[in-house]
Order: structure tokens, then C-alpha cells, then sequence
């Protein structure tokens, strides 16, 4: 049978790989609490984001590498499969309408694609005056995008792995504890060559990271490795 997308449309892009072995890996990075990363991810590959202690947010973008102007767009990706939550089968959407990758496992269950980066902006607002100084993932973002000739202009609503954001009947959005457990993992097929941009999420004033934001593992495959 042909693998769907959560759409229920036939895909070409979704498979049900065999289990990844990461010693096979061509590229294996931890990047730390709180830091920012970015790198390429070629047409093929496969992009395993892992939460290696739990209950930790993954902020992520996806750009074309080779035409920053076409980037992942929430809205689209949201209409595309007709859910709100970003799983096993979801299509990433471009703002021009491509497919930018297809998330092809998940051992999580769900990830928010509503609620966006936390900013300075919005910590004051939502925490008070005193939480205004700190560092937040819009400016992980900022001096990440900057490394590819990009400016703050270029960041746009986000994936957040593994955020638990609950949608509640009023259409309100609830940021609450994550279910993501040590180990769980997230796979993206890349069906055009990527830039991904990860804010290893540094928020402290919402459950998202327990309270404690810790380490995440960044692993990409070749095909003959998957």
C-alpha cells in the first residue's frame, strides 16, 4: 500500500524507513542549552532531531539553500494536511508552495507549529519587566540567520519540536508540560536541499523545558546509510 500523508493524499516522499543506526550518521552535533545551530541538509538526507534528556523545545526553520526567499510556512504546512499539530506524514511547506521535507518518523506523537519563537518582546509581556534581558530564540534565530545573509526580517513563524501546545476549544493556545521523553526523535526527509536553523529553545518561564532547558542531538544521514 502506498504511504499517505496525514492529508490522506498519496505521497511519493513518505516511507517507513528502517531503523537508523547512528554510528552511520555522516554529521552528529549536540548543540548545547540554549544555543542556537544551522546547517545543510542535501536532497535525500535525513535530518534526526533528538531530545536527549526530554521535555526540551526544538525551535526550527527550514530555508531552500539555494533560495533563501522560499522558506517554511506554518500557515501552508497547516492548510496542506488539514491538522494543526506537525507528525509522522506531515508535508513542510514552503511560502512559494514546494515541499521542503517530509517528516518521515516520530517518536513523540506531535509538535506545535502555532505558537512561534519566544522573543524578549514577548517575555515581557507575558512574564513581566524582570524577564526582559533574557535570551530568548527569536535572537538565537537573529545570529543564526546572519551567519547565511539573512537579518531578522528572514525569521518567520517556526516549527517548536517537541513543545506541547494544546489548543483549547476558545481557539486559545496553552503552552504546558512537554511529553516528550529522553531519547524521543524526530526524522525529516529533505526533498530539496535545506538550511535548517535551530534555537535549542532558552526559555525559563513556561514549561516548555521543564524549567531547565538542556541539550539536543543533531544527526543526518545519507541515503545509502537510511
Amino acid at each position: 500500500m502506498q504511504p499517505t500523508s496525514l492529508s490522506g493524499r498519496a505521497s511519493p516522499f513518505i516511507a517507513s524507513p528502517a531503523a537508523l543506526d547512528p554510528t552511520q550518521a555522516i554529521y552528529d552535533f549536540t548543540i548545547p542549552a540554549n544555543r542556537p545551530w544551522s546547517g545543510l541538509v542535501e536532497k535525500g538526507q535525513i535530518l534526526r532531531i533528538v531530545d536527549l534528556q526530554g521535555c526540551q523545545a526544538v525551535d526550527t526553520l527550514f530555508y531552500n539553500a539555494h533560495d533563501h526567499g522560499e522558506r517554511y510556512s506554518a500557515q501552508d504546512t497547516i492548510l496542506d494536511q488539514g491538522a494543526s499539530y506537525v507528525s509522522a506524514g506531515t508535508r513542510l511547506i514552503s511560502n512559494q508552495g514546494g515541499i521542503l521535507g517530509v517528516v518521515i518518523a516520530d517518536s513523540c506523537g506531535r509538535h506545535d507549529t502555532s505558537a512561534g519563537a519566544c522573543s524578549c518582546e514577548a517575555n515581557t509581556v507575558r512574564f513581566g519587566h524582570q524577564t526582559r534581558f533574557m535570551h530568548a530564540c527569536r535572537e538565537n534565530f537573529v545570529i543564526e540567520v546572519s551567519k547565511h545573509g539573512m537579518t531578522k526580517r528572514d525569521v518567520v513563524p517556526n516549527i517548536n519540536f517537541f513543545m506541547n501546545v494544546p489548543i483549547e476549544p476558545t481557539g486559545a493556545l496553552a503552552i504546558v508540560d512537554g511529553v516528550s521523553a529522553p531519547g524521543d526523535y524526530v526524522d525529516v526527509l529533505a526533498t530539496m536541499d535545506l538550511l535548517c536553523v535551530i534555537s535549542n529553545c532558552p526559555q525559563i518561564n513556561n514549561p516548555c523545558n521543564g524549567f531547565d532547558p538542556s541539550p539536543v542531538q543533531v544527526l543526518i544521514f545519507d541515503p545509502s546509510s537510511a
